[in-house]
């Protein structure tokens, strides 16, 4: 019996950065579907990378700080997506590629990285240079076996990586009042670690406890949730990329980061929000400017936009 050839694909990052790399993905398994395809990837990320199809195998890594697992194969084809190395390629020289993908480095031939890109063309460029063609647009993720606990909430989700993407919680706190005065149910969502975060939002909102999900979710059910949502409100995040993959309605607040390299594609029921003056600092401990620039009136507004709320609302939130 012939043993496939084996592909291995990085990519140890966070949940939004697995999904702009979706595309990316589809495009090398639909490129070599003889091969053994592995994708390298946190262990908390391997539920929702099985929604994206396609791979044989999940392999866990936590990161660039250790080696990758002993007992892979030799590889014939190893994919960086990670990003432009040298690190990332390093570790993928381990295991002795026969091809390599990549930016262009030492011992990588590619395209340059161009700093600018909106992350999905970046790894369909990246594709494209090598001969494997990949659509930015091919992002929707399968739908979770198990259905979603609730169906039609608004989910709020106010948490994040770092301070400066996430909005204030008073502001939260209104947004979420406007809508439950309107007849939705409103679910607080995030991480274990945005647990304290979410209790806070919930105590200055009213929302019962029952309706704090943080940290109560695993990634199934959290995509079922998505899925399944009326309106998804959130900071340039996670959950806000899980919308996205399922076109769920969402409205979200960009710090930082620039909406035009890490929104969505054109064309769905998404809408971004920030000002223009922003530091550029994602670790930043405090608010970015721009997300500070982002007002409760204008989230209002956008959910009206949406078709959620009342096309009309004042400043208080009222219709």
């Amino acid at each position: 019996m012939t043993v496939p050839r084996t592909l291995l694909a990085l990519r140890a990052l966070g949940l939004g950065d697995l999904l702009v790399a979706v595309p990316a993905l589809r495009g090398l398994c639909a490129a070599f579907p003889g091969h053994h395809r592995l994708l390298a990837l946190p262990g908390w990320l391997h539920p929702l990378a099985e929604l994206i199809g396609g791979w044989d195998e999940l392999v866990a890594v936590p990161g660039l700080d250790e080696p990758l697992p002993a007992g892979l194969p030799d590889t014939d084809v190893a994919v960086n997506l990670h990003g432009q190395g040298p690190r990332s390629s390093a570790l993928l020289d381990t295991v002795h590629p026969r091809r390599r993908i990549g930016h262009a480095q030492p011992g990588w031939p590619g395209p340059a990285w161009v700093p600018p890109l909106p992350e999905r063309q970046r790894w369909c460029r990246l594709l494209a240079w090598h001969g494997v063609p990949a659509d930015p647009a091919d992002i929707a993720l399968a739908r979770p076996r198990a259905p979603a606990p609730v169906v039609g909430a608004v989910l709020v989700h106010p948490g994040a990586g770092y301070g400066a993407k996430r909005w204030p919680l008073p502001r939260f706190a209104a947004v979420i009042a406007a809508h439950r005065e309107h007849g939705h149910r409103v679910l607080i969502t995030g991480g274990a670690a945005d647990h304290d975060l979410a209790d806070q939002l919930a105590a200055l909102a009213g929302v019962p406890p029952s309706d704090v999900l943080a940290g109560r979710t695993g990634m199934p059910e959290l995509a079922a949730l998505v899925s399944a949502a009326r309106l998804v409100i959130s900071g340039d995040t996670g959950i806000a990329h899980v919308a996205f993959a399922y076109r769920t309605p969402s409205v979200t607040l960009f710090g930082p980061a620039d909406p035009h390299q890490w929104g969505p594609p054109a064309g769905g029921p998404h809408l971004l929000l920030g000002g223009r003056r922003r530091s550029g600092d994602p670790f930043a401990t405090d608010p970015d400017p721009a997300l500070l620039a982002v007002t409760v009136p204008q989230v209002l507004r956008a959910s009206g936009v949406l078709g959620v709320l009342p096309s009309a609302i004042d400043s208080t939130g009222a219709a």
